[in-house]
């Protein structure tokens, strides 16, 4: 038997997802009673329209995100965003500053690491916007040596966002490893045992964008 697990929060009109970023605007651009004009008695239509910036919801960093000449999201290969053996580490209660001790040299070449810090918990209120946990730089460093493919969070950045630096995006982006933020449920996963996936849209000169992360958790 397989199990999906939902990693994703919900996009909705004015949602906030990070300290001055707009909400994205969510409305109608054809509405089912304006489309009854233009097709045959009982036939209807709803074409959506969504004005919103890259960095909403849960969403998909490629190197473009952080260096002018990274890959973007139309450039990336599949092979390190979808059926990746995953691995999940528990911070929590968060602990802040995450650092490379907290991985204790587990096997984790070719993975997705995910860490759940239980942060998501606090989505949609202020809370989620002050005191975050994340990675440290030498965590990063230690990812990236370690062969790691893809590394995921549920909180609000995997950076300290406390100054001006990101060094844990300009090591695993540096590196070609896809960072996805803003994850949730990440409790419901077993510490191994999954498939995990998390694909935007192939958009040229882009380089970041929200995905429907989910896992397939296996027997």
């Amino acid at each position: 038997m397989k199990r999906f697990v939902d990693l994703s929060h919900t996009v909705e009109h004015g949602m906030v997802t990070y300290p001055g970023l707009p909400a994205p605007l969510i409305c109608d651009f054809l509405s089912r009673e304006e489309s009854k004009t233009h097709y045959a008695e009982g036939t209807t239509f709803h074409i959506g329209k969504i004005e919103m910036v890259a960095n909403t919801g849960t969403y998909l960093d490629s190197p473009f995100h952080r260096y002018e000449d990274g890959r973007d999201l139309a450039d990336l290969d599949l092979g390190t965003l979808a059926d990746l053996e995953g691995v999940l580490f528990r911070a929590d209660p968060p602990k802040r500053a995450i650092g490379p001790e907290f991985f204790s040299e587990a096997d984790v070449r070719g993975k997705a690491v995910l860490v759940h810090t239980g942060w998501a918990r606090h989505w949609g209120s202020e809370r989620y916007f002050d005191g975050h946990p994340f990675l440290t730089a030498e965590a990063a460093e230690w990812l990236k040596a370690s062969g790691t493919t893809l590394v995921g969070i549920d909180s609000l950045n995997i950076d300290d966002t406390s100054g001006g630096e990101r060094p844990v995006h300009s090591i695993l982006l540096g590196a070609d490893i896809p960072i996805v933020e803003h994850m949730c449920n990440l409790e419901s996963l077993p510490d191994a045992r999954f498939r995990f996936h998390a694909v935007p849209v192939k958009v040229r000169r882009f380089g970041t964008f929200p995905v429907r992360a989910y896992a397939i958790v296996e027997g």
